[in-house]
Parts: C-alpha cells; sequence; structure tokens
C-alpha cells in the first residue's frame, strides 16, 4: 500500500511536468496571448517555472504541501483563461474546452487534497 503514494504522486505530477516546456517557447506564449492572457510573454513563462516547480515537488515529494499550492496559484488562472468553453462558438471546440477545463478542476481538487494531506510516508518530506 505504501508505494501507491510515489505512484500516485509520479503520476499526478507527470502532466504538469511534461507540459512545462511548452510554456517557454514563442508557440506557447503567442497561443496564451491569443487566448486574451495579459503579458503573456512574463506571465506564461512564469506559469511553466511554477508548473515545473510544483510538479516536481510533488513528484519527489519534497516541500509537497508548498508544491502543492503552486500548482493550486498555477490551476487557478490558467483553468479559467485557458479553457473558457464558454467563450467557443464551434462544437468541437467546446466539447474539447469543457474536458479540459473538467480536467483541470479535477486536477485542482487532487491538488487541494496534497495541500492537506501532503507526499506520504515514501517521500522525502515522510523522512523528517
Amino acid at each position: 500500500m505504501r508505494t501507491l503514494f510515489p505512484i500516485g504522486r509520479v503520476l499526478f505530477a507527470l502532466i504538469f511536468v511534461a507540459a512545462a516546456p511548452r510554456h517557454f517557447t514563442m508557440e506557447g506564449i503567442h497561443h496564451a496571448a491569443d487566448l486574451g492572457v495579459p503579458l503573456a510573454g512574463l506571465l506564461v513563462p512564469a506559469a511553466g517555472v511554477m508548473a515545473l516547480a510544483g510538479g516536481l515537488s510533488i513528484a519527489f515529494g519534497w516541500k509537497a504541501r508548498w508544491g502543492a499550492w503552486t500548482l493550486v496559484a498555477f490551476l487557478i488562472p490558467v483553468t479559467g483563461m485557458m479553457h473558457a468553453f464558454w467563450r467557443q462558438h464551434d462544437p468541437a471546440a467546446f466539447h474539447v474546452q469543457q474536458a479540459m477545463f473538467l480536467k483541470n478542476l479535477s486536477m485542482l481538487g487532487a491538488t487541494l487534497l496534497l495541500t492537506q494531506f501532503g507526499a506520504g510516508a515514501m517521500s522525502i518530506d515522510g523522512r523528517e
């Protein structure tokens, strides 16, 4: 049962770590700017740092509660700005963005649980 904690942490963190590099590309910055993100050239890379730092923190179980709060601060604005399905007119785009919005809400729920319960026993935090 103890091994489920690190497996779950790594699987959960994977999406944040894997998606982070795009936040440092002109494509990612322009995409966010096209969706109305203000100061995208500054805020998108900052969001990438938050996603990477929070994801790695949770994956390794080091300062995981802080990492989870970092992901909360990442997910709230990103979910509303990047996945505003209610602004879509194309039915296919509406459904894709609605699914992405709900996925982010789901991840926000898991992240909030991590802020309270931490990384578990098999973690760097669990050794302290």
